[in-house]
């Protein structure tokens, strides 16, 4: 029984790094080439939380904090990091944190013999006003009929979530952001005023000299 034993966990071990080798050798060809293949897909699973990165060689450029666990999409490597995707934000991470997934092939679309061109016709644009009543509606069963008057006029004010804000005044034109432990302070940036988020929520603005 103990020999059964033991070849069995000699067997699995054999497997297992098997496997591994596969996916360094994909992770080293992917270093020299900076640039993933079409037809494959590499992802990493993160052995702890980590900092995704806006430059690799600016650790102030922060973007967000990845919880460990979290599965992002790798697009290419180097010696220390990897240039990574994660929910649409594409930055960098340190190689340390992440285990290598085993790579998967992604099917080429097959080629149709003869494709039919059909028109697309557009719908008219719809009257300024009409837009207005469609934006009201959408703010007030979202808000209610008082918030949704109010974002309307364009108004806001402390305490306001940030998704309000964007309901109010549209996105900002640039977001200066910090990390500072489990805080994340924003400067959102428009045309003539800045405002100060503090964890999703405005606290100040301010006119911009």
């Amino acid at each position: 029984m103990k020999i059964v034993t033991i070849s069995l966990f000699l067997l699995f071990s054999f497997y297992a790094a098997i496997a591994q080798d596969n996916r360094t050798i994909i992770l080293q060809d992917l270093e020299k080439s900076k640039v993933m293949q079409d037809d494959i897909k590499l992802t990493g699973t993160l052995k702890s939380a980590s900092r995704l990165f806006g430059e690799k060689d600016d650790l102030t450029t922060v973007i967000l904090i990845i919880p460990s666990g979290s599965v992002v999409d790798i697009l290419g490597a180097d010696s220390t990091y990897l240039h990574v995707i994660y929910e649409e934000n594409e930055g960098y991470i340190f190689k340390r944190h992440a285990e290598i997934n085993e790579a998967s092939v992604i099917p080429k679309p097959v080629a149709r013999p003869q494709e039919v061109i059909t028109e697309v016709r557009l719908e008219p644009q719809q009257p300024v006003q009409q837009q207005e009543v469609s934006r009201f509606s959408y703010l007030e069963n979202k808000y209610g009929s008082s918030v949704a008057a109010r974002l309307v006029a364009g108004k806001i004010w402390k305490g306001m979530p940030a998704e309000m804000v964007r309901d109010s005044w549209g996105n900002p034109r640039k977001i200066n952001r910090v990390i500072a432990g489990n805080k994340i302070k924003e400067e959102w940036i428009y045309r003539s005023t800045w405002l100060y988020i503090e964890d999703d929520y405005l606290v100040e603005w301010g006119a911009i000299r």
